[in-house]
């Protein structure tokens, strides 16, 4: 048993581990995260290093965002096995940050898992006091791990305050809305890069879609959480597999969904072979209310970020790693990820693959250009030709405060 700190694996004493899972309750925290870092020291691989830590420090993640995915999430991280972390939790509520720190804190405490949550307000406006803001925070935090969870697109708007501008994404497609889900994104990956660069950066955020946005930028993005480990973990339930890396699935944002013909449908291998029907086998998933499934997304999440911080193995889908346009198969370790696609799928195809099966979302990020295809570009021409016709992702203040402009116009309008 142990974990991977930057650089290093650490193995606590058996006394010290003993101990802790027998009476948890008796350790303040501080003591009860150092106590797990009392360990014998090896040197580990060290392609990950991003700043040796501290003795007795645990390994320490933010995540940005205090809705439905971020409490999933963090909930997930206070499981047994976790830790050691300390996680801050950051939103635009002071009062929403700290009940999920309440919730996820409660939870670990009550697993003897090693793991601290805090909460923080922090502005994640457009203004420079905002993005000085950010960056003290980080400095303060010293994460190793960000995960953005926050945006300025909920996806629930449609059915808690539907208006004609739930009736334009409806029509247009999810991507549709692209600049009102990567500002925020981008804001914090900004902040990332000057404050904590060496930083690891995972967006929850559309990732599909605008990991590509913060490649373009040349801001630090890791990879993404979202429908593609969900289509993973979905099919590895439904197949009944126990050990995840048997498994390798190629997905999408799009196939939250059934797509409109089998040739669209999310491909995986089972031991390197084609695995048939995969409609049948999403079938359960798809009919579950939206909302619920974030307490699958969230847990995946949850496994994904325990293992790029404690550098441990994990074989999972995940939407946009470096950049990337749609979901991969990955294999997580020593504190990063590779690829894990079958024998002879080349990565050339699949990124082909995701461009393709991905249209129906209406946006392409191609060569610094964000592109709306399809129905997207149609239902925008309707409210906006200049945001229709796409943008440089350098102009993506200018489309976001249109777009914004646009979505306030229309939410005074009803629906139907």
């Amino acid at each position: 048993m142990g974990w991977y700190l930057p650089g290093l694996w650490v193995r606590p004493r058996r006394d010290f581990r003993d101990r802790a899972f027998r009476n948890p309750g008796n350790w303040a925290e501080d003591e009860f995260l150092s106590f797990f870092c009392e360990c014998q020291s090896v040197v580990g691989n060290m392609s990950n290093i991003v700043s040796p830590p501290e003795k007795g420090t645990p390994s320490r993640v933010v995540v940005f965002g205090a809705g439905s995915l971020g409490r999933a999430l963090c909930c997930s991280l206070a499981a047994p096995g976790s830790g050691p972390l300390r996680v801050t939790v950051v939103g635009r509520s002071a009062e929403r940050a700290g009940q999920v720190a309440y919730l996820a804190g409660v939870r670990a405490r009550l697993s003897g898992a090693p793991v601290v949550f805090e909460a923080e307000r922090a502005d994640l406006g457009p203004a420079p006091s905002g993005a000085d803001a950010l960056a003290r925070l980080l400095d303060r935090t010293s994460p190793t791990l960000v995960v953005i969870c926050a945006s300025r697109f909920s996806p629930w708007e449609r059915t808690r305050r539907p208006s004609a501008w739930t009736d334009l994404v409806a029509s247009g497609g999810f991507g549709l809305a692209l600049p009102l889900q990567a500002d925020l994104a981008v804001r914090v990956s900004s902040a990332v890069a000057r404050a904590r660069p060496d930083a690891r950066v995972v967006n929850a955020c559309f990732p599909d879609a605008v990991n590509p946005v913060l490649a373009a930028l040349g801001l630090p993005v890791l990879c993404g959480v979202g429908n593609a480990g969900l289509v993973h973990a979905s099919l590895q339930h439904a197949l009944g597999i126990s050990a995840p890396e048997r498994l390798k699935v190629l997905a999408h944002h799009v196939h939250l969904h059934a797509p409109s013909g089998p040739e669209d449908e999310a491909l995986a291998w089972l031991d390197d072979a084609p695995v048939p029907d995969v409609s049948a086998a999403l079938s359960q998933q798809r009919g579950m209310d939206r909302e619920l499934l974030n307490l699958v997304t969230g847990h995946a999440a949850a496994r994904l970020v325990t293992a790029l911080a404690d550098g441990s193995e994990w074989n999972t889908s995940v939407p946009g790693p470096w950049g990337l346009p749609g979901g991969y198969p990955v294999r997580v370790h020593d504190g990063g990820l590779t690829l894990d696609l079958p024998p002879g799928f080349a990565r050339e195809r699949a990124v082909a693959w995701n461009r393709r099966v991905g249209r129906p979302d209406g946006v392409d990020v191609r060569d610094g250009e964000v592109v709306f295809v399809g129905r997207a570009r149609e239902a925008l021409r309707s409210v906006s030709a200049r945001i229709a016709e796409g943008f440089p992702v350098a102009d993506l203040d200018r489309a976001c405060e249109e777009l914004e402009a646009v979505r306030n116009l229309l939410r005074a309008a009803p629906a139907g």
